[in-house]
C-alpha cells in the first residue's frame, strides 16, 4: 500500500484533467484530504457534489494555506496568472514549504512563467505533464482511473528537490500512472510531435472538410478511419488554442517537417512512383507494428505495485530508468513479473484434437536479424525474400533505420535496403530500443562498438534482465568501452571512436551469439579476428558473410575455429530467408504427439548446426521425413512431412545440444509424451535464455502431473505416454514472458485433460505472429485473452 506522505493536496483547475487527479488521488487514499480551487463556481459545485474533492475553496489564498501539495491543472496561457497569485500569497515565504506541480503539455510556457514571477524557478516546482486524455472535457468528465497505465513525465530542474520530485512521483504512481522523468526541452520537441501535431492536424482536417460544400456526405459516409483519426478533434479548442500557441516553436518545427514529407508524397502519386509510395506506406506500417509492440510491453506494467518506490540506495536486482542529474526511478523484478501477470495476454489451450495441412511457419529469425544488419552495411540494394515480421525482426529493422538508413518494407516478407556502406551508419536522436530480441543486442554490441558515435541499446524488461558480460567482455578485450548495470545487464552505452584490435578467443560454451558479435567487430578490427568454439555453433553468420563477399576462414573440427580479417567490405545481394526450423519444431512435436496428424512444413531451413531437433525427434521414434531438398542462397531447405507416432524415451546425445539449443522447451513436452526416460545434459546455456527454460520448464511439467527433475545443465523426464491417452493435467501455468515457453504448453494442450491457461504470452509476437491463428487453422484449440488492441 502507498503509504500517507501528504496531508493536503490542492488542485487548481477543476477540468477533466484536475478532476481526474483529484478523484485517483482521493481513490488511492494518499492524502487526508483534497481540496479543489476553480474560478467556474460551477465546477467548484459540481465536484463536491460528484465527491472528487472534499472541500471546494472560495479563493486560491484559502487552499494554499492549508496545502502540502498544489496541482495546477489550468490552461497553459492562464500558467502565469495563476503564479502570479501564488506568489501574492506567499509573502511570509510560506510556499517553501510547499510542492508546485503541473500537467501543462508545454513545459517551456511554464519555465518562462515562473522566471517572470519569481526571478527564478523555484526549487519546490515540479513540472510535470500527464499523456492521457479525453476528447471529453470538465469536471463531469473525470475519471479516477483516466491516468492507469499511462506515461506521466515529469521534467525537473538541476535545482528541483528531490524530496519534491518523490512526492509528485508517489502522487501519480498512486494513480496507476508510469512515471519517467526527461529533460524540459526534450519534452517540448517530442510532444510535439507526437500529441500537439496529431491535434492539429485533426483539427485542421475536419474544419477543411466541413467547409467544403459536400461536407453533408462526407461525413455521412466517413469510414471508420476518419473516425479513429479524427476523434482528438473533438478536444477542448480552448486547450489546444493555449497549446499551440505555448509551444508555437516545437509545433511549428514538427509542422515543416511533416509538411516535407508530405511532399515527398505529394510528388510520388503525381508521378505515379509505385517504388516510393510502397516504401513510404511500408516503412510506415512498420514503424506502426513497432509502436504497438511497445504499447504491449506498456501493457506489462499495468498496476505496478506501490512499493516499486524504493530508496535510492539498492540498485541490485532492480530494473532501472536513468534519469540523467536527477534520481533513478526502480521497480523490482519481482513487481515486474507480478504485474505483467496481471495485465498481460493469455492462452487459453483447450484438450485433444490432431493437427493436419501444408503450410509454411514464418520466416527465419536469425537469418532475418543478419540480413538487415549486413545489407544496411554493404554498398548497394539488397533484397530480402521471406522476412520475419515479428517483432524482434522489426525492431532491429527499425533500430538501423535510426540509423540512417532507407529501408523499404517489410511488405509481404519482402524487404528492400539501400546500404550506406560499412562507415556509413548515423548517430541515432536516442537509445536503441531492440525489445525482446536478445540476437540483436548481442549481434549490434558487436557492431556498434566499431562505430564513431556513441549509442546506448536498450530492451524490455525480460531483455534488460539478461547478461551480457559474454559479449562485453571480449569486446572489451578487443578495445570497446561499454557500460552496463549490475551483473553485466542492459542497457549497454557504447562508447564510439574506439581502436578495436582483432583477438583470438576461444568460446567457452557454443554460442552463436557470441562468436557472431566478435565476427561483425572484426570486420572493423586492424588484423585478425578469430573465435574457436568448444562444439558445433550456428553459422548463419559465416554463411551469410560469405554471401555479401566478405571473407571467411573456416577450418578445425566441425568448423570450430572461425576467422576474418579488418578492413573489407560487403556487396549487396539477394537473400531468400527460408522458414524457422524453430518455429517448425512446435508443429513437429504437435504431429508427433497428437494421434491421426499429418502435416507438411515447406521451405524449412535445414542448416546443419540448427536442424539437431529434426535428428532428436527421429531418435525418439518420430516419423519424420524431408522432401524436396535443396540449396537457397547458400541455405539448405527443405519440405518437412511429419506423422504422429508412439515417441520413446532417450539420452539425448550432447552433440546435438548446440544445434537444438533453441527447441528444447517443445522437446520437454515431446519427452513427457514419450513411453521411459528422457535426459538431457550439457545445455546450462538454457538458463540465460529468455527465462531460465530448465526451470520454468520444470516447473510447469511438475505442475501438470509430469515426473520433471531439473538439472544443473538439463532435465530428467520420465514420460508416461500412450499414444491415445492424455498425459498432462489441466492448470495455469507462468511463462515468464518467454514465447518459447509458451507455444509448448500450447502444444502440450493436445495431449492434455483439461484447459492449459498460459500466461503472459505477449512476447510469442516476436518470433511467431499468429502462432494462435495459425496452430487453430492446424486444428488445435487455441484462445487468446487480453490481447492489446
Amino acid at each position: 500500500m502507498f503509504v500517507q506522505t501528504v496531508d493536503t493536496l490542492l488542485v487548481v483547475g477543476l477540468g477533466l484533467i484536475g478532476g481526474s487527479f483529484a478523484a485517483a488521488v482521493k481513490s488511492a487514499g494518499v492524502c487526508r484530504q483534497v481540496y479543489g480551487y476553480d474560478q467556474d463556481r460551477g465546477s467548484l459545485e459540481e465536484a463536491e457534489a460528484l465527491g472528487i474533492i472534499d472541500h471546494g475553496c472560495q479563493n486560491l489564498a484559502e487552499g494554499v494555506a492549508v496545502a502540502d501539495v498544489i496541482m495546477l491543472a489550468v490552461p497553459m496561457l492562464a500558467m502565469r496568472p495563476v503564479l502570479e497569485q501564488l506568489a501574492e500569497c506567499s509573502l511570509d515565504g510560506s510556499l517553501n514549504s510547499k510542492v508546485i506541480t503541473d500537467a501543462g503539455s508545454s513545459k517551456r510556457t511554464l519555465l518562462d512563467a515562473a522566471l517572470e514571477v519569481f526571478g527564478e524557478v523555484p526549487d519546490y516546482l515540479v513540472p510535470g505533464h500527464p499523456i492521457a486524455g479525453s476528447e471529453e472535457s470538465g469536471v463531469a468528465a473525470a475519471k479516477a482511473d483516466l491516468f492507469e497505465a499511462h506515461d506521466v513525465i515529469l521534467t525537473p530542474l538541476e535545482n528541483t528537490r528531490l524530496p519534491a520530485i518523490e512526492k509528485v512521483k508517489m502522487l501519480w504512481e498512486a494513480c496507476g500512472a508510469v512515471v519517467t522523468n526527461m529533460d524540459l526541452y526534450h519534452h517540448d520537441e517530442v510532444l510535439a510531435k507526437t500529441s500537439h501535431l496529431p491535434h492539429v492536424l485533426a483539427f485542421s482536417l475536419v474544419d477543411t472538410l466541413a467547409g467544403n460544400p459536400d461536407n453533408h456526405d462526407i461525413f455521412r459516409f466517413a469510414a471508420g478511419g476518419f473516425r479513429d483519426f479524427t476523434r482528438i478533434a473533438g478536444s477542448d479548442p480552448v486547450m489546444w488554442h493555449d497549446v499551440a500557441l505555448g509551444n508555437s516553436q516545437a509545433v511549428l518545427a514538427a509542422l515543416d517537417e511533416f509538411t516535407d514529407g508530405l511532399e515527398v508524397l505529394r510528388k510520388a502519386i503525381i508521378e505515379k512512383d509505385s517504388q516510393s509510395l510502397l516504401g513510404i506506406f511500408g516503412r510506415a506500417r512498420s514503424a506502426r507494428q513497432h509502436f504497438s509492440s511497445l504499447l504491449e510491453s506498456r501493457k506489462q506494467r499495468v498496476k505496478a505495485l506501490p512499493e516499486s518506490l524504493v530508496s535510492r540506495e539498492g540498485l541490485s536486482g532492480s530494473v532501472l530508468c536513468s534519469c540523467p542529474g536527477q534520481f533513478e526511478e526502480k521497480e523490482t523484478k519481482e513487481e515486474v513479473m507480478e504485474s505483467m501477470k496481471e495485465s498481460t495476454q493469455m492462452f487459453i489451450a483447450s484438450p485433444g484434437g490432431s493437427i493436419s495441412g501444408e503450410f509454411r511457419v514464418p520466416g527465419d529469425k536469425s537469418i532475418s536479424h543478419r540480413s538487415i544488419m549486413l545489407g544496411a552495411l554493404a554498398e548497394g540494394e539488397t533484397v530480402i525474400e521471406g522476412f520475419l515480421e515479428g517483432e524482434d525482426a522489426l525492431a532491429t529493422l527499425k533500430a538501423f533505420r535510426d540509423m540512417g538508413v532507407q529501408i523499404d518494407g517489410p511488405y509481404q516478407g519482402r524487404v528492400t535496403i539501400q546500404g550506406v556502406g560499412m562507415h556509413g551508419l548515423k548517430q541515432p536522436e536516442g537509445p536503441l530500443y531492440l525489445g525482446n530480441a536478445g540476437t540483436a543486442m548481442r549481434l549490434m554490441a558487436g557492431l556498434m562498438s566499431a562505430q564513431s558515435f556513441d549509442v546506448t541499446l536498450t530492451g524490455d524488461h525480460s531483455l534488460s534482465g539478461r547478461p551480457m558480460n559474454r559479449v562485453v567482455d571480449p569486446l572489451a578485450q578487443m578495445g570497446a568501452r561499454i557500460e552496463t548495470l549490475d551483473g553485466g545487464r542492459p542497457p549497454l552505452k557504447i562508447k564510439g571512436g574506439s581502436h578495436l584490435k582483432g583477438i583470438e578467443y576461444q568460446l567457452p560454451m557454443a554460442s552463436a551469439q557470441v562468436q557472431s558479435c566478435l565476427l561483425l567487430a572484426g570486420m572493423y578490427a586492424e588484423g585478425e579476428t578469430v573465435t574457436v568454439a568448444p562444439g558445433i555453433v550456428r553459422d548463419h553468420t559465416n554463411r551469410m558473410l560469405s554471401g555479401f563477399g566478405y571473407p571467411v576462414a573456416v577450418t578445425g573440427d566441425n568448423g570450430c575455429r572461425v576467422a576474418v580479417e579488418g578492413g573489407g567490405k560487403l556487396e549487396a545481394t539477394r537473400i531468400d530467408v527460408p522458414a524457422d526450423v524453430s518455429s517448425a519444431a512446435f508443429f513437429m512435436v504437435a504431429a508427433s504427439i497428437a494421434e491421426g496428424s499429418e502435416v507438411r512444413l515447406s521451405h524449412v531451413g535445414m542448416n546443419p548446426t540448427r536442424s539437431g531437433v529434426v535428428e532428436i525427434l527421429q531418435l525418439m521414434g518420430a516419423d519424420i521425413t524431408l522432401e524436396n531438398e535443396s540449396l537457397v542462397g547458400g541455405e539448405p531447405v527443405a519440405d518437412i512431412v511429419v506423422r504422429s507416432a508412439q515417441l520413446k524415451g532417450i539420452d539425448i546425445p550432447e552433440r546435438l545440444v548446440p544445434i537444438a539449443i533453441d527447441e528444447f522447451p517443445v522437446l520437454f513436452v515431446a519427452a513427457a509424451c514419450a513411453q521411459g526416460r528422457t535426459l538431457l545434459t550439457g545445455a546450462r546455456e538454457l538458463r540465460v535464455k529468455e527465462s531460465d527454460r530448465i526451470q520454468a520448464m520444470a516447473d510447469g511439467l511438475i505442475s501438470l502431473g509430469i515426473d520433471a527433475q531439473p538439472l544443473p545443465d538439463g532435465m530428467m523426464i520420465n514420460g508416461s505416454g500412450v499414444a491415445t491417452k492424455p498425459v498432462f493435467k489441466g492448470g495455469t501455468i507462468d511463462s515468464h514472458g518467454d514465447h518459447r515457453i509458451a507455444m509448448a504448453f500450447a502444444v502440450a494442450a493436445l495431449r492434455a485433460k483439461d484447459d492449459i491457461r498460459i500466461l503472459d504470452c505477449a512476447n510469442v509476437a516476436t518470433s511467431f505472429p499468429d502462432f494462435a491463428g495459425l496452430a487453430t487453422r492446424a486444428g488445435m484449440r487455441i484462445v487468446v485473452k487480453g490481447k492489446c488492441e
